[in-house]
């Protein structure tokens, strides 16, 4: 059986950027929901139920025909949540703009020019993408190459054979009661609460 991860941080850590009540149903309720419907698309198929959703995602033409709806929305929702929990931390105390540092400073440099040009484009892509879904920042493996994507609903970089390195869910639920239509405030706030050591582990 899957299960909802344990967060890093309080649901209100986040604050001011990510509200409390925010996290709470986004964590708790939607996120929950994803993992509850992955586990019910499952029950039939036991020896794909002990699987990482991971490596689900990554084969998910190998899935049976008759759950691979339920495991590309549910399975997708429930990875890429996880996924992105787990590259926030509270904004520091100290002020200042949130940067990255080692391996990472290097490819987003050499790919995109410098960190400003990189988070230009990002918010760009984030926030033109129409209708539900995220935006990545991803490595594909097939040259190392950094790259800007985005996915529609929840649908997975993995499915695509591309390795995550950051994301954000810009599904109205991420941020409607703190920031209603203004959808570029909240990928500006992502800004502040990004873990650059994690995501540059996940480069190495």
């Amino acid at each position: 059986m899957h299960t909802l991860p344990k967060l890093n941080y309080a649901l209100d850590a986040l604050e001011p950027y990510f509200d409390r009540e925010t996290m709470a149903i986004h964590y708790g309720k939607h996120h929950q929901t994803y993992v509850d419907k992955l586990n019910a698309a499952l029950v039939a198929y036991p020896d794909l139920a002990e699987k990482p959703v991971d490596d689900l995602l990554r084969d998910l033409a190998a899935v049976p025909e008759a759950i691979q709806k339920a495991v590309r929305n549910f399975g997708g929702g429930h990875a890429n949540h996880r996924f992105f929990w787990s590259i926030l931390r509270p904004a520091p105390a100290v002020t200042g703009e949130n940067l990255p540092a080692g391996n990472l400073t290097t490819a987003i440099d050499q790919t995109f020019g410098d960190f400003e040009a990189f988070k230009q484009t990002f918010t760009t892509v984030a926030t033109g993408l129409f209708g539900s879904g995220w935006c990545w920042l991803v490595s594909d493996p097939t040259d190392s190459a950094l790259k800007i994507i985005t996915t529609p609903n929840q649908d997975s970089p993995l499915t695509l054979g591309l390795v995550p390195l950051l994301a954000l869910d810009l599904w109205e639920h991420a941020y409607y009661l703190k920031y209603q239509n203004r959808r570029p405030e909240f990928v500006e706030a992502a800004w502040s609460l990004y873990d650059w050591e994690k995501i540059n582990s996940l480069l190495k």
